[in-house]
């Protein structure tokens, strides 16, 4: 049986000034799915998170998700309805231990206000005490134990990764958004990584959509794949037939589309200097 449409996305239109980032792209994720979202640097692939994030406002198009047209929706409506993201950058605190962290990404399902919290009105100290032990399956779950009360500046990168993919999980969401999820990870954590979300798919029924340069992580996880080159989808299909895609290897090393036998990967962008994403 075909499953349903989680993420539908219908001619996204973005520009900033003359500089046109998003040209009439479309794509579409169905429920437990897990999607790849690849291209060049600059290929426009974390604006178009922004634009289904609610961050940007595109000049044109619409982001349906669950059924329901979102496209004019703040980001925070979007993340109660079940979006959920990481950061390229990362979406840690680093003054905050990781399960502060953690606690922190469940605000939306707190239950109770800011200056309820602060004022430690009655109720808001038993919610903590859930949100605390929910944190802290979630930890358990991503191998954080031994560092859940370490703050999140003090640890290592891939660490610290984890953490803000164990923050996205702790907003309960149907659908993971991961910008460069295995950026920054040694070839161990990678592979690691893999597993992860396979296992995210497969045990928590989560759909993932996920921008990735690492394209043998993508090869290995992603049931289907769609390529971006200047704002605009390049193709799209299953991992095996992106690979040999004569235009996504010109895309990515320069010069024409021959349709020559494919060279190694992960292939860096034109000019790009050799292990940058």
């Amino acid at each position: 049986m075909k499953r349903r449409q989680l993420l539908k996305v219908e001619g996204l239109m973005l520009r900033f000034g003359g500089l046109q980032v998003l040209n009439d792209l479309s794509l579409s994720v169905r429920e437990g799915q897990i999607v790849g979202l690849i291209g060049p640097n600059g290929a426009g692939k974390t604006s178009c998170f922004n634009c289904l994030t609610g961050i940007y406002q595109p000049q044109g198009g619409r982001v349906f998700f669950d059924g329901r047209d979102v496209s004019h929706l703040p980001t925070h409506r979007r993340a109660r309805l079940g979006m959920a993201r990481t950061w390229q950058n990362l979406g840690v605190i680093d003054a905050l231990t990781v399960t502060e962290n953690v606690m922190l990404a469940q605000h939306q399902r707190a239950g109770y206000s800011a200056l309820a919290g602060m004022l430690g009105l009655a109720g808001t100290w038993h919610r903590e005490r859930e949100l605390r032990r929910d944190a802290a399956e979630i930890i358990e779950y991503f191998g954080l134990e031994a560092v859940a009360d370490e703050r999140t500046g003090e640890l290592p990168y891939g660490v610290r990764k984890t953490c803000d993919m164990a923050m996205a999980l702790a907003s309960d969401p149907k659908m993971l958004l991961l910008d460069e999820p295995a950026s920054g990870l040694s070839p161990e954590e990678a592979l690691g990584l893999a597993d992860t979300l396979r296992e995210l798919r497969d045990r928590l029924k989560l759909t993932i959509l996920m921008i990735e340069h690492h394209v043998p992580l993508v090869a290995e996880v992603c049931d289907y794949v769609y390529v971006l080159n200047f704002g605009e989808l390049l193709t799209e299909g299953e991992p095996a037939a992106i690979q040999r895609h004569p235009e996504v290897i010109a895309a990515y090393l320069g010069g024409t589309a021959e349709p020559t036998e494919p060279p190694e990967w992960p292939l860096q962008p034109e000019g790009a200097p050799h292990g940058t994403a």
